[in-house]
């Protein structure tokens, strides 16, 4: 593709582009990989974790990402790969992988995603502002920096098997993003596990033996891994504990998805709530997470980590962003290359995420403050207080989450979980939320708060 050279000179990373074609195809292909590469570390780590398929996990987050922008008009730059947020939920279920209850617990996740269509058409019904009265940048802003900030715990973990080859990740980025040129500029995070990857293998700290032994093409997923597997001879007792046990996890990975969509509005300057529609973008999500259930993948999000790589390139083409799910769909058929990145060392992928993940915390900063969100109102300042304590504190706290029975069922909500439901109550209950939604689409911000 030829560069338009009527198109106005861009300085690469200094300011906002929307339409990337004006790089050309080479550049948008390598901005693509990199937001591939921001994902794949975490993405991956779901499977691991819980025993699913990597391979199925690439290719429905490829086709989540697809659908996604396809029910979002394709003009949200995001990125949907696995949620860390069900996991207490598969745990529950298969607390040691059980391939046979897998599925089990995949269909209660498919339940889960079911919720977002409903709040998208309460949404579609009663119109965003309404509903974001409940969601304003006091209660998200909190929320995004929380995100951030309970991330870090893996990130200095992964950072600890290997400080040396961390510190190089973290040293490329820095030095690409705020003394390169060009594409150098927009594509740090891809420059930075490059480096570090090479120094580790050079250095003896990478080991290939499954790479060596991988086959270049397969399947992504059997049969016996999908959800339509247990009608065959259905536990109903199990189907019902999975899904009451599953679904009330999404009260909060819908509130999530709310505070993803305003830090990537917040980073892009455009209010995607508004245009497309919050109703939309849920809706993309929550069948993107219904359809990646159903073939025993976990369940989808819209992902922090490439929010970061946008704040960090300045590319905020949306057509970048199916690049990098042309490449998952592709790759996910080519058990070779998700050993090689399955082989990447836990230190690389803690390096670059220590970076991102502070991206996301201040992406919230930024949102409270181009709100203007005043915290001389000691309404607001117990708000954000609450969210930013129970987050965190919840997370790192001796059970990691709090849990409660409802007859023979126990549910545990996550620190995060819990921080958005008491910051959404107290913002609904305490007086003086004078927030009013904006849905002009000529407007930057979120919305306003009366003077």
């Amino acid at each position: 593709m030829k560069k338009d050279t009527k198109a106005p000179k861009f300085a690469l990373g200094e300011e906002g582009l929307f339409d990337a074609r004006s790089l050309g195809t080479p550049r948008m292909i390598l901005l693509g990989v990199q937001h591939m590469f921001a994902m794949f570390g975490a993405t991956v780590l779901v499977p691991a974790l819980t025993g699913l398929s990597v391979s199925s996990t690439l290719l429905f987050a490829g086709l989540g990402t697809l659908l996604f922008h396809l029910l979002s008009k394709g003009k949200v730059p995001a990125f949907l790969g696995s949620s860390f947020a069900f996991l207490a939920g598969y745990w529950a279920i298969a607390p040691n992988k059980e391939p046979e209850l897998l599925p089990y617990a995949c269909l209660g996740v498919a339940c889960a995603g079911l919720l977002y269509v409903i709040l998208a058409a309460l949404i579609r019904s009663f119109g965003a502002k309404k509903v974001m009265r409940f969601f304003p940048p006091i209660v998200t802003g909190p929320i995004i920096i929380a995100i951030g900030l309970t991330l870090s715990q893996s990130a200095i973990n992964n950072c600890s098997t290997n400080w040396w080859i961390a510190l190089v990740a973290i040293a490329v980025v820095i030095v690409c993003n705020i003394w390169g040129k060009g594409m150098i500029k927009i594509i740090p995070i891809l420059l930075g596990i490059i480096a570090s990857y090479l120094i580790a293998a050079v250095t003896g700290n990478v080991d290939f033996t499954a790479v060596r032994e991988a086959a270049w093409i397969g399947v992504p997923f059997t049969g016996s891994q999908t959800v339509f597997s247990i009608f065959k001879n259905p536990d109903v007792s199990l189907i019902i504990t999975a899904i009451v046990t599953i679904m009330p996890i999404a009260l909060a990975t819908m509130v999530e998805h709310i505070g993803d969509v305003c830090a990537i509005s917040s980073t892009t300057g455009k209010n995607y709530i508004a245009d497309p529609g919050l109703h939309r973008t849920m809706l993309g999500d929550g069948l993107a997470t219904t359809l990646a259930s159903l073939f025993g993948a976990p369940a989808n999000t819209t992902y922090g980590e490439n929010t970061g790589v946008l704040a960090l390139s300045k590319v905020f083409d949306p057509r970048v962003i199916r690049i990098a799910a042309y490449f998952a769909i592709l790759f996910s058929f080519c058990p070779k290359f998700a050993a090689i990145i399955t082989a990447m060392p836990q230190a690389t992928i803690g390096g670059v995420s220590l970076v991102l993940y502070g991206m996301i915390s201040a992406v919230g900063v930024r949102n409270i403050v181009e709100n203007k969100v005043d915290f001389t109102r000691s309404r607001n300042v117990i708000i954000a207080a609450l969210i930013l304590v129970l987050a965190i504190g919840v997370n790192f706290s001796t059970a990691g989450a709090i849990s409660f029975t409802i007859g023979s069922v126990t549910i545990s909500l996550t620190g995060l979980a819990v921080a958005a439901i008491v910051g959404i109550l107290l913002n609904a209950v305490l007086p003086g939320n004078d927030y009013v939604f904006n849905t002009d689409d000529t407007e930057q911000k979120y919305g306003t708060y009366k003077v």
